[in-house]
């Protein structure tokens, strides 16, 4: 069994200044890690950079900070300052992110997502070891870029990937992949790209509460979302959804969002979306452990209950 535990902050609905005392309290209630994510909220750094002086104990990822919304300059400024501040504990999760985020949000062109991250990742890896980097990549170059305070330890890079292509990439260049959106039984397919040896983390979305047929709302309309995305359909047809989920895309291509989210099957929900009783969350979590992940990180969701006192809820016992 992993010695991994990992938590998603900010936590829905608290302000980020007050997440000092349940961030302080999560070594002891047996939390390893804590991971932020970034969309169109708080962005990826500034909730891991509190933690890292709240919670010296913790280690530290973004999953992920998106490969195109910054300049790969500012990407390692911005990576090389949280390592400054937890060094030894920061892992850089980054990733292609996707189409909305990246042009319609952010005015940039996404173009070549795979060779981007490839080239991001390569230029990572010399400019936080410090050295002076000038280099004509596929996607992008750079001119005479040397960080003036490269951070020792250089933090780990990981890579957000999804089918074979980018796992492999994960596999060959960087300290491990990152994932999500996945059923236990979905690992082992995840886990044969990467080998045996490589960090698997998944974020892992949890409701916890006993009313089934909540939690099953909440999971259709995040999986109608999410899914229908292309690289989240093309992701889910390799593990064998394609024809279950067929007719929510059919709906969504049809701009009839309540039938999309009707036709989810609830076996599926159950597949992507761990729900009940705190216990039987902890146990499901356990499963994605037992089938080959490495460091599972709970993202909360909203059930009307104290976010906080979930938090102490689902930590691993």
């Amino acid at each position: 069994m992993s010695d991994r535990w990992g938590l998603t902050i900010p936590l829905t609905g608290i302000p980020l200044p007050a997440h000092r005392e349940i961030v302080e309290q999560l070594p002891d209630l047996g939390y390893t890690d804590a991971w932020s994510a970034e969309t169109a909220g708080i962005d990826a750094f500034s909730p891991l950079l509190l933690a890292s002086q709240w919670a010296p104990r913790l280690r530290l990822g973004t999953a992920i900070a998106p490969v195109y919304t910054r300049g790969p300059g500012l990407l390692a400024m911005s990576a090389a300052t949280l390592a400054e501040c937890a060094p030894g504990r920061f892992v850089l999760g980054i990733g292609a992110s996707s189409p909305v985020i990246v042009q319609d949000w952010n005015a940039a062109e996404f173009t070549e997502p795979f060779g981007r991250t490839r080239d991001t990742l390569r230029f990572l890896r010399s400019a936080l070891a410090g050295e002076k980097v000038s280099a004509e990549y596929p996607t992008f170059a750079v001119r005479r870029f040397r960080l003036e305070r490269p951070p020792e330890p250089a933090p780990q890079i990981m890579l957000a990937a999804l089918r074979p292509g980018m796992l492999r990439l994960a596999a060959r260049e960087a300290d491990g992949a990152i994932t999500n959106w996945l059923a236990p039984t979905d690992v082992p397919r995840v886990r044969a790209e990467i080998g045996p040896d490589l960090e698997l983390v998944a974020r892992i979305f949890v409701c916890p509460t006993e009313d089934a047929a909540a939690a099953r709302h909440l999971g259709r309309l995040l999986i109608s979302s999410y899914l229908t995305v292309p690289v989240y359909r093309a992701f889910h047809d390799w593990l064998g959804r394609g024809e279950v989920l067929a007719p929510m895309h059919e709906a969504w291509a049809a701009g009839d969002r309540k039938q999309a989210n009707a036709v989810i099957p609830d076996e599926v929900v159950d597949d992507l979306i761990v729900h009940g009783s705190p216990a039987a969350c902890r146990e499901r979590i356990r499963s994605y452990v037992d089938n080959g992940l490495t460091t599972p990180v709970i993202s909360l969701l909203p059930t009307g209950g104290d976010p906080v006192e979930q938090v102490k809820a689902l930590a691993p016992q």
